[in-house]
């Protein structure tokens, strides 16, 4: 335990064994005269009984009014000090850090030193109301952070706009004051996901590591690729670290040999594949480094993905899409539980590393499936890519199967490739599109979300990508490796399509189509393209994935940023 920890500790102790008569004996008129005051003092300066409070203005109309409900009575102190509430509220914030938030951020230490100072003198009961008022605004601002995070997601460039459940402060906070059951009053303003807990619990245990700096302080690789058979003069802390990660089989005993031998190549797949690698079980230079990444970074990525887990709604209305994107997974929910058994799962496939071709980071309603669809082409792909063929080559229409179209709809005339025509493609008075097949881009599956970045999920002929462990490779839109599970396990709540061989019957039909089908969805299912360089799994694996976008590190800056 840090020294200031168990410092802190000592003092709050000691506060609840302070005799009465020594501990704030103002009530009634008195109390309420006093109490508003503070809280104007707390608003107009931003500090209170000497502790400087952040965000007060963003709480003041909450406070005042709590204060006012309860006739100026203090929430966490009485005749008798600091009570038991207070204290255990106190030592909750006091190991914020725990949440995946910063301890340092609500000066619960200060407040408990205060506390401790006042507990042993003949203070005024003012000085009493006035650290009321802070561990209150403090409080305040803790509740926030931990129910929908520290920031706003659109100063990181993020486009989600995800109304959470209300917030009633002043409730939350009367509930804190008033519960013999504060953890579990916490936890309700709490993001309701399995694998939110799963990642708390997973800060821990990697917070326990980054106290070991030294266990992944590995020797240089003598080669490019250590493989199976060669020798590495780090083999033996390799194993160690190897095991320290729960990759190594806990059946095994570790060997000593200075060879890359089975049982460490099986441990170092392992590794490599919740790590986002290709898990070839040789030690190459992406697997050395993921290796030697320090574990205060691996702490990091778990908060970051703890406080976009706040970003999202707190609750679900219905099974959502998820897809995050430097995992390169999409996950189709069956259930309002997010139980990996109960979740549709596959390879995707998302924008480029370029900042032109990020796939961005929102949410919509995916209200459409179009089995056969058109590809429209994307004015920038058009003009970048397609239009000097087009113009070199009289016969690239035909035989790519493109058509220049007047007009917005799947029935738009399509117009003859003439001069004039490819010319009022290139300014933008006609567009182009190809027209539905296997060669088509989008392959026979489009899933529609109606958004401004017109990005949207699909099928792709290009088979290969969702082998690679690297699959930033599209100019934004998300290519889904399994489009027919995904539009099976939409439509099957849909009227008309609830059969399953009927089903699977319709959709053979409208496969055989030269044209579209387009089905409206009576059920919009929300669809959440996500950011998280960090997952834990039920199994009690850890993932972790490249910050491909540099998402990690603006987020760093914007934490940063913030007043402590």
């Amino acid at each position: 335990m840090k020294a200031v920890d168990f410092l802190g500790a000592l003092a709050v102790c000691a506060l609840l064994t302070i005799s009465a008569d020594r501990a704030m004996a103002a009530t009634g008129d008195a109390v309420a005269e006093s109490i508003e005051p503070m809280v104007e003092s707390a608003l107009s300066s931003h500090r209170v009984a000497g502790i400087e409070l952040p965000d007060t203005a963003r709480f003041a109309t909450v406070i005042r009014a709590l204060y006012a409900r309860r006739g100026g009575a203090p929430l966490w102190f009485t005749q008798a000090g600091l009570t038991a509430n207070g204290r255990e509220l106190l030592e909750r914030i006091r190991f914020a850090d725990q949440y995946g938030l910063r301890s340092g951020d609500y000066r619960a230490n200060d407040i408990i030193y205060r506390a401790f100072s006042l507990a042993g003198s003949n203070a005024d009961p003012a000085e009493w109301q006035a650290l009321d008022v802070a561990l209150t605004f403090t409080a305040a601002r803790f509740l926030t952070h931990l129910h929908a995070g520290r920031i706003d997601p659109r100063t990181v460039g993020h486009d989600l706009i995800v109304p959470h459940a209300s917030l009633d402060l002043a409730t939350a906070l009367a509930a804190l004051a008033g519960t013999t059951d504060i953890p579990n009053v916490l936890a309700d303003y709490e993001p309701g996901f399995r694998h939110y807990e799963l990642l708390r619990r997973a800060l821990l245990r990697y917070r326990e590591l980054a106290q070991q700096p030294e266990l992944n302080e590995l020797p240089t690789l003598p080669t490019r690729s250590v493989r199976q058979g060669d020798t590495y003069a780090g083999m033996n802390r390799l194993r160690a670290l190897l095991l320290a990660l729960g990759d190594w089989p806990e059946s095994e005993t570790t060997a000593t040999v200075d060879s890359l031998d089975a049982t460490t190549v099986n441990a170092l797949k392992r590794f490599q594949a919740r790590h986002g690698l290709d898990a070839d079980g040789a030690l190459g230079p992406g697997t050395f480094m993921a290796l030697t990444t320090p574990f205060a970074r691996r702490v990091q990525q778990i908060e970051f993905a703890l406080e976009r887990a706040r970003w999202l709604p707190s609750r679900l209305d219905s099974p959502p899409i998820i897809v995050n994107i430097p995992q390169f997974k999409l996950f189709a929910f069956r259930t309002l539980e997010d139980s990996e058994s109960d979740m549709l799962h596959m390879n995707v496939v998302v924008g480029k590393i370029f900042p032109q071709n990020n796939t961005p980071v929102f949410a919509a309603d995916l209200r459409y499936v179009v089995i056969r669809p058109y590809w429209d082409v994307r004015r920038s792909i058009l003009n970048n890519e397609l239009l000097p063929s087009i113009r070199r080559n009289p016969d690239w229409f035909v035989r790519n199967r493109f058509e220049i179209v007047q007009g917005q709809s799947d029935t738009s005339p399509v117009l003859a490739p003439t001069p004039e025509n490819i010319e009022a493609l290139a300014s933008g008075a006609a567009r182009l599109r190809q027209r539905p097949g296997a060669d088509n881009s989008l392959g026979n599956f489009k899933f529609l979300f109606p958004n401004v970045y017109n990005v949207y999920l699909h099928d792709t002929p290009t088979r290969g990508t969702f082998a690679r462990a690297q699959r930033a490779a599209s100019h934004g839109c998300v290519r889904i490796e399994d489009p027919r599970a995904l539009a099976d396990q939409l439509l099957a709540n849909e009227a008309g399509w609830q059969d399953a061989a009927a089903r699977a019957a319709q959709i053979d039909a409208a496969l055989a189509r030269s044209t579209p089908t387009r089905i409206t969805l009576q059920r919009p299912v929300r669809v959440f393209l996500i950011y998280a360089t960090a997952l834990a799994l039920e199994d009690g694996r850890v993932l972790f994935f490249d910050d491909i976008y540099g998402h990690d590190a603006r987020l760093a800056s914007a934490l940063a940023a913030t007043v402590h």
